[in-house]
């Protein structure tokens, strides 16, 4: 699966990695639901770019927010645009930087879980899934909410094991998504710290996890999915990532070109997704073109890497 990532994973970089390496399935970036709003939850742009799938590939569409209504009511807004799944967002650490319990936030409160996550799926008639962190400030929080995602009928768990105070410090402890995945008996899908083919193969040989959900890594490099599937090298030269590498970027700006409004946004998308980047061989190139001021001087310090 490819991770839901806000400011990234938007309607082009979905279809890229339609195109180059079609994951299993994508999810929208998270779709934050309005508790104020008397009527429409869900923004009219949210709305518009719900489907069933996106070019062929299971497209799920993540929700953010709080409030059991709010969230119900918004689950239903996404059905009737056309939402074939729909996925909880319980970890992102957004939550923390909000007045209300929203994302990972939501884990402060879990006594009010309970009655969201019943009525969600009451209301879902499709699939219903939850991505959640391990927890909030306890890693062990996941363990005490088993019981209410069984009970429920969750179709299956997406399990970053970081706390939500953590954000991305520190390194995801899958001894935690192992655990999980031998106390439950729901799907589990592991996602944190999976960068390379070698991270992805142990980590569903050690936890027994049903799947893999590919962030970071898949962002700083496509071909992630295929390596895994071993249709591309597992360890590519030098060469070969600098070759992937411009041509990923050059993709990138013809369609961001497409997607966004003017020169400046369209670099500034581009750069967000080289903060993804962690490849030592290309660091000062990197950091050459965060430095680019205009498209031309992008393009012309990308046609200089090797």
């Amino acid at each position: 699966m490819l991770a839901p990532m806000q400011g990234l994973t938007n309607q082009a970089m979905r279809r890229l990695f339609i195109d180059w390496v079609r994951p299993d399935t994508v999810f929208t970036e998270f779709m934050r639901v309005n508790a104020a709003a008397p009527v429409r939850r869900l923004s009219a742009t949210d709305l518009r770019e719900i489907a069933p799938q996106e070019g062929g590939v299971p497209l799920v569409v993540q929700l953010i927010g709080h409030g059991c209504e709010a969230l119900v009511s918004a689950a239903r807004s996404a059905q009737a645009a056309g939402a074939a799944h729909i996925n909880l967002n319980l970890g992102c650490p957004y939550g923390r930087m909000t007045s209300g319990l929203t994302g990972g936030g939501m884990l402060q409160r879990p006594e009010l879980l309970e009655e969201i996550i019943f009525a969600l799926r009451n209301a879902i008639t499709g699939g219903f899934s939850v991505k959640l962190r391990a927890g909030y400030d306890d890693p062990n929080q996941i363990f005490e909410l088993l019981p209410l995602f069984e009970a429920a009928g969750v179709d299956f768990l997406v399990l970053h094991p970081r706390t939500v105070i953590q954000e991305y410090q520190g390194v995801a402890d899958h001894g935690i998504t192992a655990r999980v995945v031998r106390q439950t008996r729901l799907p589990v899908i592991a996602n944190g710290d999976i960068r390379t083919a070698a991270d992805g193969a142990r980590l569903l040989e050690e936890s027994g996890a049903v799947g893999l959900m590919l962030g970071r890594g898949a962002i700083a490099d496509p071909l992630l999915f295929q390596r895994l599937r071993g249709s591309a090298p597992a360890e590519p030269a030098k060469a070969e990532r600098a070759a992937m590498l411009q041509r990923y970027l050059k993709e990138l700006l013809a369609r961001y070109g497409e997607l966004f409004c003017g020169e400046t946004q369209v670099l500034n998308k581009v750069k967000g997704v080289l903060a993804t980047f962690d490849d030592a061989d290309f660091e000062k190139a990197v950091r050459q073109l965060r430095k680019a001021k205009t498209m031309a001087a992008f393009s012309a310090r990308l046609a200089e890497l090797e």
